[in-house]
């Protein structure tokens, strides 16, 4: 077997350029298999503001992997046996890879990496384009052409099947896998930032986006003029420099309103920030109750206004007695690490056809 690992664009300051750089090693070390990247090249823009990729560039560069895969087809390279994993699910060229993989008579399988859609009214897609029906027809018949739909979260799994397959929510196809994401160089990558001088600061590590709530934060900047409060994405710093940032921060705040997994906070826990998050989203089912609040302090900004109290006498705790909260920190940490970011079943799945019992 060769793994072909059909790759997402590197963007520097985000994890989709450490993806490139260790995804690779990680499958290798991991299953054994040879693998083989299938690349669309150097990323062809900057991201659209609010997006993590650049919604023509992303097509530019997608036409690019699937010239390879058709080329490749063509030569009689890829064999019987061959597994094609798609580091983001939502990528049409599955559905010309299902199409030559049939007509061909190539006996492939394919898995695929689940993000985001617009089945999370919340997410960009859901926001922009919402539930027309070409898009949740796409979405259907990309979801269909996977062996293997991996999702970092039950809740994103839940999200999916509610706008798509609300009739079978109850009973999900064996096809639908949690797995933690390939994210085990984090810890090594980090290393070198864990034991960086703490100071009074507050990250705000998320996109400037509206299901980000950043107007919330900058409220709270008003309110605690005692902090510093920093936007990273405000800073246009580098992965290092966001890295150095991060160590120093003693506090990484969420009011998200999307998400499915949450890189940020986790690289923030890898060097001894406490996260705050909502319970609510995918948080709910990764966070332990110490850096949790209630999700109706900033459901809406209406509800922060009305909350705003609490969510700040919780900032002050946190800054104010944060080496009593290490403990936790750590075993929040172990968590996240062992459930949420390896990939233990992913690896299993591709080697053997089932996840890990």
């Amino acid at each position: 077997m060769t793994i072909y690992l059909v790759d997402i664009e590197a963007v520097e300051t985000r994890y989709t350029a450490q993806w490139k750089k260790h995804l690779p090693k990680q499958l290798e070390k991991h299953t054994g298999k040879k693998v083989t990247t299938v690349s669309g090249g150097d990323t062809p823009q900057a991201t659209t503001p609010g997006a993590f990729l650049n919604f023509g560039g992303t097509n530019v560069y997608k036409s690019k992997q699937l010239e390879q895969i058709g080329e490749m087809f063509c030569s009689g390279q890829i064999k019987n046996g061959d597994y094609f994993l798609y580091t983001d699910a939502w990528n049409p060229t599955v559905i010309q890879l299902k199409y030559m993989s049939k007509l061909l008579g190539v006996d492939i399988k394919i898995g695929g990496l689940w993000h985001a859609g617009s089945y999370d009214p919340a997410d960009f897609l859901g926001r922009l384009i919402g539930s027309a029906n070409w898009v949740r027809n796409a979405e259907r018949s990309m979801f269909e052409c996977y062996d293997n739909n991996f999702f970092a979260t039950d809740f994103h799994i839940k999200l999916l099947y509610e706008a798509l397959y609300p009739e079978t929510l109850l009973h999900k196809e064996p096809k639908t896998i949690q797995t933690g994401w390939p994210m085990e160089y984090m810890d090594s990558d980090l290393e070198s930032y864990k034991n960086t001088t703490k100071r009074n600061l507050i990250l705000f590590p998320h996109r400037l986006a509206p299901e980000k709530q950043p107007e919330i934060f900058y409220d709270l900047k008003e309110q605690l003029p005692q902090y510093e409060f920093v936007v990273a994405q405000e800073r246009q710093l580098t992965k290092n420099e966001y890295h150095n940032l991060l160590g120093e921060a003693k506090l990484v705040f969420s009011a998200n309103l999307q998400e499915t997994l949450g890189i940020s906070w986790y690289e923030g826990a890898l060097v001894d920030t406490i996260p705050m998050v909502p319970n609510r989203l995918s948080y709910k089912e990764m966070v332990l109750p110490e850096f949790a609040y209630p999700s109706d302090w900033t459901q809406s900004n209406t509800d922060y206004q009305s909350n705003k109290a609490q969510v700040v006498d919780k900032i002050k705790d946190y800054m104010d007695n944060y080496d009593q909260y290490l403990p936790a920190l750590q075993k929040q940490t172990r968590k996240l690490s062992k459930e949420f970011f390896s990939a233990n079943n992913l690896y299993a799945t591709i080697n053997n056809g089932n996840p890990l019992p």
